[in-house]
């Protein structure tokens, strides 16, 4: 179980064992090959090859013998079987030309000339399609690869395509796709409940070439823990620092949850209660972690226990209806969290008014009404995992460029963000979403655009899979 470490650090963590795990089996593999063959009953066991995909397609090679006559006796031989192993390969991306030839016709009568209207394309007179552009936002938003690499990866695949030319796109594309991602704020900031959150980011400042920190602040809509089918979406805005007059922009039209840490810049939204705070109890937790970790006591021990039993119930709970949830919370996580706050607040008085752990303490104590409200409502979550998952992209993406390029690159760059983190929630490849919406938006009904927002795509997707069936 994870109790929410800071999203950036969890997420270079996992990097490092997921690549001295890599280095350690590479060595393996290495050193197997140049082994000898061993018996079955010899070999290491490793874990089952999965299946590939059944709609991958298959170039079948049939490996005959040199000879189909018996080599002992001459007799001829008949099949009475085969082996079959599959071997995975890759082709080489490709690149085809669409040529739009649209014929013209001019009457002999009165020299009157018709011709078929030009396609829509997604940039005007641009010479990317759909599935080419949808390509290079997933490379660069998704997989984090920064124009110019792209740029590099493209010439050696025997295309010429500069970085200023992909960044053109990447400006086109955002500016195209500003509609649904107005949508997509708009279904976040109606919801009752949202996750907020916000990270750093270098901004490359103008004129004297150095750097200046912005934010990406995210929001998440996601009710799915608490029984709920509406659809999940993230939206991102950014901000060129970390001032409480952004998220006050950001949620002037939301009422209801925020779930969100103890920023400050967040507290002038409770003062008129139709935002309340509900905080989270990973953020309690790691105060005390931090301090089991240096200085390991009995104090810290306990109220690492006393708070794992509580992520114990959630574990249990997790997908059940709201009504549900806040029942077994009643019963359960209740009379723990008031064993706990007794706890703490006898402990406190044995403790020094200056310790790190009398000060974890109090931190908790003084938001004790914002930590214990989730118990009420079966909607709200103990911590704010919503919100750190939605931000790992972004700390990814943060090693892979050493800054963004201006302000209005940081913009865009939460616009994207915005449209790939909602496919993803709504379990959509942002490459296909991207790809299907890119082909459709340019000449789409305005009055009909939520037929393109991720979870109307995925839901038609679904119905198409099934009536398939």
């Amino acid at each position: 179980m994870i109790f929410g470490r800071k999203s950036e650090k969890l997420t270079a963590e996992l990097e490092q064992l997921e690549f001295r795990l890599e280095e350690l089996e590479t060595a393996e593999a290495a050193q197997a090959a140049t082994e000898p063959a061993q018996t079955d009953s010899k070999r290491r066991t490793r874990p089952a090859r999965k299946p590939l995909p059944e709609d991958l397609p298959r170039e079948v090679v049939t490996h005959l013998p040199p000879h189909t006559s018996c080599p002992d006796c001459g007799g001829v031989m008949g099949q009475f079987g085969e082996d079959v192993s599959e071997q995975l390969e890759r082709i080489p991306a490709t690149y085809k030309v669409i040529r739009h030839v649209r014929p013209k016709f001019a009457c002999a009568a009165c020299e009157r000339v018709i011709e078929a209207p030009a396609p829509a394309r997604p940039i005007d007179n641009g010479l990317p399609g759909p599935g080419l552009l949808a390509h290079v936002l997933v490379s660069k938003y998704a997989d984090h690869l920064p124009l110019y690499r792209q740029s590099q990866i493209f010439a050696r695949e025997g295309i010429d395509l500069e970085r200023s030319t992909l960044a053109g796109w990447v400006g086109a594309a955002s500016e195209l796709l500003a509609t649904l991602v107005d949508e997509i704020r708009t279904h976040v900031l109606d919801a009752s409940k949202i996750h907020a959150d916000d990270t750093p980011v270098p901004v490359l400042a103008p004129g004297n070439g150095k750097t200046k920190t912005g934010r990406l602040w995210t929001y998440v809509r996601d009710d799915r823990p608490a029984g709920y089918s509406t659809p999940p979406a993230v939206w991102f805005a950014y901000s060129e620092d970390r001032k409480g007059e952004h998220p006050r922009r950001h949620l002037k039209d939301f009422k209801g949850a925020l779930q969100a840490d103890a920023y400050s810049g967040f507290h002038h939204l409770y003062g008129d209660g139709a935002i309340y705070e509900v905080a989270w109890w990973a953020h309690t937790r790691r105060k005390f972690h931090d301090i089991h970790v240096v200085h390991r006591s009995p104090t810290t021990t306990e109220a690492l226990a006393r708070i794992g039993a509580l992520y114990g119930i959630e574990e249990q709970i997790r997908g059940k209806p709201a009504g549900l949830r806040s029942s077994i919370r009643q019963d359960r996580a209740r009379p723990l969290l008031d064993d706990l706050r007794q706890w703490m607040d006898k402990t406190l008085r044995s403790l020094s008014s200056k310790s790190e752990t009398a000060g974890a303490i109090r931190y908790a104590l003084s938001h004790w009404r914002a930590l214990t409200r989730y118990v009420d409502d079966g909607l709200l979550e103990i911590d704010n995992n919503a919100a750190e998952r939605a931000l790992r992209a972004v700390a990814i993406g943060r090693k892979n460029y050493l800054f963004m390029g201006s302000d209005s690159g940081g913009q865009r760059a939460a616009s994207l963000y915005t449209l790939i983190g909602t496919a993803k929630l709504c379990e959509l490849d942002p490459a296909f979403y991207l790809r299907t919406v890119l082909a459709t938006i340019p000449d789409h009904p305005i009055n009909r655009i939520q037929e393109l927002l991720p979870w109307t795509v995925a839901a038609s997707l679904q119905h198409d899979t099934s009536q398939a069936a």
